[in-house]
């Protein structure tokens, strides 16, 4: 008799990303790359969002969250690692408790850390904790401690964590967080792990790329980076030439917000050729991409 598992199969994971055509992590995830994560973080949450809604994926954002570590550069990207949390009830408590055992997991103690083990370097935990305020924190600052050193990274959780002042001592560490509450996780099960979430407007799979900016979170599936990216950072291009133009009274703001003529596009072609600045992306993927774009 066979058992839904706690921890999602690398077939299951697979299936879930089933577009994605590179390298995967032992777990079955996405690897999305370093470096497109590295790209992926220097573009604003608009520029990534406005293309995810034109691809068809307009449920990826969620926005107002408390952070751990207020500060101007609050950004964290990385591969999200899912985990969902419920309320308690004895006879479901008992099934994913033998189930835990059947995996290997400390089916004896508390289910609030089992995702924490599965963590890799470059992960974000991303769960579910459904907003629970008292009795339901996901981490404080022994379990926070446990994130970072597996990750480097941090955690965003639509719930609550516990011990603020000592999570705040964490160095590179930090959180998007519905809030706090001094109380500790009971009542409450954690009953999968890299499995779909929602993470309150937002879908989440194992895998997807985290961009997590102080204005809000998206999640942006793991075969789309790549064309997000590209399109996030050709759009930061279009914006530079078009200011540089309007202060040069070449063209009106109306002209360059609007569809673009002929002869601006040409003048774009040629500015870029002569682009002094540091392009993010190679010179063909970008000759290849202006080929298909329609301004």
């Amino acid at each position: 008799m066979s058992a839904q598992n706690v921890g999602s199969s690398p077939d299951y994971i697979k299936a879930l990303s089933a577009d994605w055509k590179g390298e995967r992590l032992a777990d079955g995830r996405p690897k999305v790359s370093d470096n497109l994560l590295d790209r992926l973080q220097k573009l604003t949450l608009e520029e990534a969002w406005a293309e995810l809604i034109e691809l068809g994926y307009p449920n990826q954002f969620e926005g107002e969250w408390k952070l751990i570590n207020e500060s101007e550069e609050a950004t964290m990207v990385g591969r999200a690692v899912t985990a969902q949390f419920m309320p308690a009830r004895p006879d479901l408590e008992k099934q994913v408790r033998e189930q835990g055992k059947v995996e290997g997991r400390a089916y004896d103690k508390a289910t609030v850390s089992w995702a924490i083990p599965t963590l890799t370097t470059g992960d974000i935990y991303v769960a579910d904790g459904y907003g629970k305020t008292v009795l339901g924190t996901i981490v404080g600052s022994n379990l926070g401690n446990g994130v970072f050193t597996r990750t480097g990274k941090g955690v965003v959780f639509y719930g609550y964590v516990r011990d603020m002042e000592d999570l705040r001592k964490i160095k590179g560490f930090n959180g998007w967080i519905k809030g706090s509450h001094p109380s500790y996780m009971r009542q409450t099960i954690l009953t999968s792990i890299n499995a779909p979430i929602r993470i309150g407007q937002a879908i989440v799979l194992p895998g997807d790329a985290v961009l997590a900016k102080k204005d809000g979170v998206l999640f942006v599936p793991s075969h789309l980076v790549e064309h997000v990216v590209l399109t996030g950072e050709v759009t930061k291009l279009f914006d530079v030439f078009g200011q540089q133009r309007i202060k040069e009274k070449k063209y009106t703001a109306g002209e360059i917000d609007s569809k673009w003529t002929n002869s601006i596009k040409k003048d774009f072609k040629d500015w870029v050729k002569d682009y002094k600045g540091q392009l993010p992306m190679s010179r063909e993927s970008l000759d290849k991409y202006l080929e298909t774009r329609n301004f």
